[in-house]
């Protein structure tokens, strides 16, 4: 038995822990049915939120967001929001996680037996895990900036659905990403259909300019980590602005940088192949992430996981 295999067997939760439909169990047990809606039409909705040294980061935020996106799906899981918030720390404590990648979901069934085949008649119900923490962004992009383009893919416009709604609707954000691949980038950016800048899979965007900061203000997720940025920047004394931000504004721009929940915030230095500064971060790019890391390590909008607490046992 090789040492990996020793420490799975002692230990069913090294790799995380899940919770599906009001059970626990080891990520590697966790699954769906694949008649579900929530599978087969992504009639999903989701969340995630960070830990890091021991503590959530902007939980009741993340959980607000959550319930707002399945209200606006006419989602509706048995689990309070005081409960999905105890069902998420159990995870990561039973995991033993002192970082972690936290992620929610809201799944729909399918139609009740006889009953018409619409979704006003399928049972919904919960799904999340906790695993050891991931990053949108390896460190050596993180190092010397990430390498951006503008996609050719558009964006699903919110007149077809709401992008502040968190969903499995990745098809264009997949394409552009492989656009990203083949022009040897890390990451694409979507414009919507008048041609300013959206998000990334994943990531919101922010452009420089003169020093004032811009992020699109349609056409993306209400990020998290993005309304930290607006927190820090108004902290600092940093002007921003929440507007459209164009194409053309993005090429010219004097820094880039992106944030999420998976990363915190990570600075860009090309976009299109337009090398920004000398390749390298931008300054108020760094300062924003070195005082967004500072702040987290000193408990901002921290919510403390008590790792001693007693839960019932959850068979491996």
């Amino acid at each position: 038995m090789t040492p990996e295999m020793t420490e799975t067997a002692a230990s069913p939760f090294t790799n995380g822990a899940a919770y599906i439909d009001g059970r626990y169990m080891p990520i590697a047990q966790a699954a769906i049915p694949i008649t579900d809606w929530g599978y087969r039409r992504s009639d999903v909705t989701y969340d995630v939120v960070g830990v890091w040294d021991g503590a959530f980061f902007r939980l009741d935020d993340h959980i607000r967001r959550f319930r707002a996106s399945m209200e606006f799906l006419h989602l509706k899981p048995t689990e309070s929001d005081d409960e999905i918030k105890a069902i998420l720390e159990r995870l990561v404590r039973v995991a033993g996680l002192r970082s972690a990648y936290v992620a929610m979901d809201c799944l729909r069934g399918v139609p009740r037996p006889g009953m018409p085949r619409h979704p006003a008649y399928c049972r919904n119900y919960l799904a999340a895990y906790a695993v050891p923490w991931v990053s949108v962004a390896s460190a050596e992009m993180m190092e010397r900036g990430l390498h951006l383009m503008i996609a050719e893919t558009r964006r699903i416009p919110p007149e077809s659905f709401e992008p502040r709604v968190k969903n499995f609707h990745w098809g264009d954000l997949t394409r552009g990403q492989f656009e990203a691949m083949e022009k040897g980038c890390d990451f694409a950016i979507l414009l919507d259909a008048q041609g300013n800048a959206t998000e990334g899979a994943g990531f919101n965007v922010f452009s420089i300019t003169d020093g004032r900061v811009a992020t699109p203000d349609r056409g993306a997720l209400d990020g998290m980590t993005r309304m930290s940025m607006l927190e820090l920047c108004e902290e600092l004394g940093i002007p921003f602005e929440v507007r459209p931000v164009s194409a053309a504004e993005l090429r010219d721009a004097d820094e880039i940088f992106t944030c999420t929940t998976a990363g915190g915030v990570m600075p860009a230095s090309r976009i299109d192949g337009r090398i920004m500064g000398n390749d390298r971060p931008g300054p108020i790019s760094t300062r924003l992430r070195e005082t967004f890391w500072a702040k987290r390590a000193q408990g901002w909008h921290a919510t403390p996981i008590d790792y001693d607490k007693a839960d019932p046992e959850i068979a491996g």
